[in-house]
């Protein structure tokens, strides 16, 4: 193998030597044998003529002897070596013959016809022929010849040597230098240099070679650098940091990261990570190369030397190397404190921090996977939508500190009936949801509805009595999703609130007819607004005696293009729910006051005055603003409006309301109590706010005339108790429904001042109210 480019070389120089050397000399062998050969012909040729001849006399004659000489003195000839006469008649045959036995060569026969001139004329006696050996390539070569090509082979040789030589010299030893460098440089590791100096190819590959190895072993030393820089970079970074193959084995650790995990660097060197991964978190980690890129991050948790978990982010980052592996460098963060703070987050996002309990957020993340557990077991879901009644009155009474620890003392209160698989949770302000797993849910449902019943029998504190309304709806039954199935227990919550409260009632069908029939309402409120299909119908009110109007009360109507006029108490109620009443309230208001600018241009009506009923939500800062705005616009004076408020409204105790309702007052605006006698604590309110007028609810109305005689002495003494209090205080007295006649003589004998009803009039729009007031007071003019 060393002398391999020797042995190509010797193998090349043969190889000329038999293509153009070898034939060259074959063919000088070959000319040198031919021209012997033909020189020896050429001697036997005359040798045979004269023969020929000297034995045509003997042979005519029969002269065996004489035959014999001859044959003799022939076959010592050069290089004949056996001589045969024969005579045609075959009587005379004589072979004379030198060839020694051991001659195994070919033998060159040459022959001549005997000829005898007689005196017929020539006769053919017989022949004579003679035998040679057949020459080789070398045979025939001469003295001088033999010298030429012993000088032409001995050139040859010295050619050929001197080839072999001066390649040994000048091109195997500096290669087997060469390969002798480059083996101790594999070898060895170090940079060997070739020790040859020339100004040929070889010198100058032997100077290419040394630089190259003084250029490497330059790079070597900076890459060394580099890589112990790397390596202080890796272990010297405050950060955890590791590499992985392929198959996840570690390959590559810093220091921080033993020091972080209490690990030695040769234990862990060459094991799977997933064996430092808890069970639960090793598919998150294996599956982390599934997307593909060539960063990924994945949260693990890591378990330490120590037994610990850790919470590990971990940053990991491929690039190729240029071959099929892959370079992995990671970085492993330890968020064990961010996982806690996220959980507690967590917790709180879910959790209502005054109770404990799920918040709306979390009871609806719960929600599903309670119903996917009920299907898995075949059982039944109970979603409990728990209100509490006049929670509202204890916040706005006695405060809110008074409210949340009323709260408080339910939620406590409702544990103790709750079992571990139960559910609860607070979705906001006063309501609360309940989950109740059960193969019957209704019957368990209904068991737990008694039970927050019972919760209610003591007193929240001092004299303070609460009642809840309790919604129930059950999956599957009710519902198959679990919005609709908190949805259909929040309907039955509130059809139990209409039905009167403190209860529970079963969702039923009946209830998505009437959430049907409001969300109707609701798109007609907003429709309505928007298209203008509110307006405002004017009822006069009148003296009773006389019949004579003093004023009109604005009530609310919705005209729909299709269904007409659309009862009223069931768009307030809505309105009011969805908040919309505000919007409503501000659009009647303006056309009424538009309205009343219209009828005080009628004869004998520019002193007549306009009520306006207003709900709590009305009750904003800018309401004095806006009413002075809008009484200004139409030029009517602030003491021709009524602003009628009703106990719902004073039951607020809200400052802010009283604030307002008193800067209306100054304004010159009067206020009315209306529905007067039908709330908890009418009389504080004729002393505490700046009432102008009593509105007697028409309940009274109806009562005065009743055909049982205790309900109707009863009814007289109150409304006669009322009117009395109220003149007293100088207030007027209003009756409401009005419907007879005999209902108008007795209130009018009772002493009350104006009246308001079909009797006297129905609720019209303003065109109706004022075409029918101009008709009225032309008859009067033609009757006078």
């Amino acid at each position: 193998m060393n002398n391999s480019v020797q042995n190509r070389f010797l193998a090349i120089v043969c190889g000329a030597l038999l293509l153009f050397v070898a034939p060259l000399f074959v063919l000088f062998l070959f000319l040198s044998s031919e021209r012997a050969d033909k020189e020896i012909r050429d001697h036997i040729s005359v040798l045979l003529v004269a023969n020929a001849q000297a034995l045509a006399k003997p042979l005519w004659d029969l002269d065996e002897d004489s035959v014999a000489q001859i044959s003799a003195t022939v076959v010592s000839q050069g290089a004949i070596v056996k001589v045969q006469v024969r005579d045609q008649s075959g009587q005379l045959d004589v072979t004379q013959s030198t060839i020694p036995k051991s001659f195994g060569g070919e033998l060159v026969q040459v022959s001549r016809a005997i000829i005898y001139n007689t005196v017929d004329g020539p006769k053919n006696l017989g022949t004579i022929s003679v035998f040679y050996p057949a020459l080789g390539l070398f045979s025939g070569l001469k003295h001088e010849e033999i010298v030429f090509m012993s000088i032409f082979i001995f050139a040859v040789l010295t050619v050929f040597s001197s080839a072999l030589i001066g390649n040994r010299i000048f091109i195997i030893r500096p290669l087997m230098r060469l390969i002798a460098a480059t083996e101790a440089t594999r070898q060895l590791g170090s940079r060997h240099h070739v020790d040859w100096h020339s100004n040929d190819e070889m010198g100058r590959l032997a100077r290419g070679f040394n630089e190259m190895q003084s250029k490497l072993e330059r790079e070597e030393q900076e890459l060394k650098l580099a890589h112990r820089r790397a390596i202080d970079i890796y272990d010297l970074t405050p950060a955890m940091l590791f590499s992985l193959d392929e198959d996840d084995r570690i390959t590559a650790v810093s220091d921080y990261w033993l020091v972080a995990t209490g690990y030695e660097r040769p234990r862990v060197i060459g094991s799977r990570f997933t064996d430092l991964v808890t069970s639960d978190t090793r598919e998150a980690f294996l599956n982390r190369k599934k997307d593909g890129g060539t960063a990924v991050d994945v949260t693990v948790k890591f378990l330490c030397a120590d037994g610990r978990l850790m919470d590990v982010l971990i940053l990991e980052s491929k690039a190729a190397t240029g071959g099929h592996d892959m370079l992995s460098l990671s970085v492993m963060t330890d968020v064990t404190e961010l996982k806690a703070s996220e959980a507690r987050n967590h917790r709180q996002a879910i959790s209502d921090h005054l109770t404990g309990l799920l918040n709306r957020q979390g009871f609806e993340t719960v929600l599903d996977g309670k119903i996917g557990e009920a299907d898995a077991a075949g059982q039944e879901l109970a979603c409990l939508f728990v209100d509490l009644d006049r929670f509202k009155w204890i916040n706005d009474n006695l405060g809110h500190a008074e409210g949340d620890r009323a709260l408080r003392e339910f939620v406590d209160r409702l544990k103790a009936h709750l079992a571990p698989s139960d559910v609860a949770a607070r979705l906001g302000g006063d309501e609360f949801a309940i989950l109740l797993p059960a193969k019957d849910a209704a019957r368990r449902a209904a068991v737990m509805a008694e039970q927050i019943a019972s919760i209610f029998h003591e007193p929240f504190g001092a004299d303070l009595h609460l009642s809840a309304s309790v919604g129930i709806a059950i999956y599957p039954r009710h519902a198959t999703t679990a919005a609709e199935l908190l949805q259909k227990s929040d309907m039955a919550m509130y059809a139990k609130k209409r039905d009167g409260k403190n209860g529970a009632q079963l969702f039923d069908n009946g209830m998505l007819d009437h959430a049907r029939a409001r969300a109707e309402i609701e798109t007609c409120i907003e429709t309505g607004l928007a298209e203008g299909w509110f307006d405002a119908y004017l009822q006069p009110i009148v003296h009773l005696n006389g019949r004579g109007i003093a004023g009109f009360e604005a009530l609310m109507r919705l005209n729909h293009p299709q269904k007409g006029l659309m009862p009223p108490a069931e768009i307030i109620n809505v309105a009011e729910e969805t908040a919309k009443i505000v919007r409503v309230g501000n659009v009647i208001m303006e056309k009424a006051i538009a309205h009343l600018a219209r009828i005080s241009k009628l004869a004998g009506m520019q002193d007549s005055y306009l009520a306006i009923n207003f709900s709590p939500l009305q009750f904003e800062a800018a309401l004095p603003a806006r009413l002075a705005a809008l009484l200004g616009r139409h030029g009517i004076r602030p003491e021709r409006i009524v602003v009628e408020i009703t106990e719902a409204v004073l039951m607020h105790n809200n400052p802010e309301i009283r604030m307002i309702v008193s800067e209306l007052r100054r304004f010159g605006c009067r206020i009315a109590l209306d529905d007067f006698g039908t709330g908890y604590s009418s009389l504080s309110y004729l002393n505490r706010f700046p009432v102008d007028i009593i509105k007697i609810d028409q309940s009274f109305t109806r009562s005065i005339n009743d055909v049982n005689e205790d309900v109707r002495h009863k009814s007289r003494m109150l409304v006669e108790s009322i009117t009395t209090l109220s003149h007293k205080m100088d207030c007027t007295v209003i009756a409401e429904g009005i419907e007879t006649e005999e209902e108008c003589r007795t209130l009018c004998e009772m002493g009350l001042d104006y009246g308001q009803g079909y009797l006297f009039h129905r609720p019209q729009n303003a065109a109706q109210l004022i075409e029918q007031l101009t008709v009225v007071k032309l008859e009067v003019a033609r009757a006078s």
